[in-house]
């Protein structure tokens, strides 16, 4: 077979660019692009892109509550060709999040099928079905009364509006995270009525405007979806105030006795997104590495009708408080929650961010 000729001229012209300029060029709009269209959400209704196209095709196709569920991949596929030209695993997956009870304190999607838990992933977008919730059509009411601007969509053949009326506070009250180019966002989840509460002072009180400890009298801190305790040495209020902070939430456990001789630590609640099995699986590492004594087995007893239960029993004559308190310094039963609040205002600061 006869060898194919190399071509006597690769190109017309070749023009020298220094790197810093493509650098600057090329890679400023991919990070403003990234930042923007994907993993910032917009502080008018909280939402990602995704997360908002979503929302806007389930109810442009009439899957409100009341209705019947329809198939999640019929969902993703008109979200896909109509709006977020993106892999189809993206887009289900942040519909899947938002139809998991464990974490969004107040799910915009409601789901029918296996939509996944902590330990195991949802069954295939074929296998499940959707429609809106409640809450979510708080979010799109009266958006076709123009309560909102709309833009073309990718390929101009429709529109699709910059954001959604969102009557609901759904960023305080979801929270959000997602990692962009050069920032980040992880907001906690809050409770519906306290928020609610902390609105009414803002709009009441114009000035002075609300302090810092005035708000905290409604929001103490987060309230997460699975429940839990939030440890606090004043780094709420520092988060608060600053946007930045970390906090420790731990589960919440009871001292059951198990027999006249031994007693269990029962754990009914834990840390935001840490699931039974990624406890039992390190309390049973560090057993088998001699890390932690005085466990003699862990048993996950939690259904349907009784909720969140596993059984952590000790061995004979441990004190189940001392126990306690290696699991909290060495298990998922103790995590850090990092707070960085960052959300986009509006669209017209786009070009802010590309200065930067």
């Amino acid at each position: 077979m006869a060898k194919a000729k190399a071509p006597d001229q690769i190109a017309r012209e070749i023009v020298d660019i220094a790197v810093e300029t493509e650098m600057r060029d090329s890679f400023m709009p991919y990070a403003l692009s990234v930042t923007t269209a994907r993993a910032i959400p917009d502080v008018r209704d909280g939402l990602k892109p995704v997360q908002r196209r979503i929302l806007y095709v389930m109810n442009d196709l009439g899957l409100r509550p009341g209705t019947p569920f329809r198939k999640s991949a019929g969902v993703v596929g008109e979200v896909m060709g109509k709006y977020h030209p993106h892999g189809d695993g993206a887009i289900y997956e942040a519909m899947v999040r938002m139809g998991q009870a464990f974490s969004m304190s107040v799910p915009l999607v409601a789901p029918k099928g296996n939509f996944g838990s902590l330990d195991d992933p949802p069954a295939a977008y074929r296998y499940t079905e959707a429609r809106l919730t409640e809450a979510a059509m708080t979010i799109v009411a009266d958006i076709e009364e123009e309560t909102v601007d709309f833009v073309d969509n990718f390929d101009g053949e429709r529109q699709e509006p910059v954001c959604l009326p969102a009557q609901l506070p759904n960023l305080l009250v979801n929270g959000a995270s997602g990692i962009a180019v050069g920032m980040a966002t992880n907001m906690a989840p809050h409770n519906l009525l306290e928020i609610a509460d902390a609105i009414r002072l803002v709009l009441t009180q114009r000035r002075p405007k609300p302090t810092v400890d005035e708000l905290m009298t409604h929001v103490p801190g987060p309230d997460f979806p699975g429940g839990g305790i939030i440890v606090d040495d004043g780094t709420i209020r520092e988060a608060y105030e600053t946007g930045r902070g970390s906090i420790k939430v731990r589960a919440r456990v009871e001292i059951d006795p198990i027999s006249s001789r031994r007693q269990g630590i029962v754990v009914t609640e834990l840390p935001y997104m840490v699931g039974p099995e990624r406890v039992q699986a390190k309390i049973r590492e560090l057993v088998v590495g001699g890390k932690l004594e005085g466990v003699a087995a862990v048993n996950d007893l939690s259904d349907r009708h009784h909720g969140m239960r596993l059984v952590i029993e000790c061995k004979a004559g441990v004190n189940p408080h001392s126990l306690l308190v290696k699991l909290y310094r060495l298990t998922p039963l103790e995590e850090t929650f990092g707070i960085n609040n960052v959300a986009l205002r509006s669209e017209e600061h786009t070009s802010e961010l590309q200065s930067h």
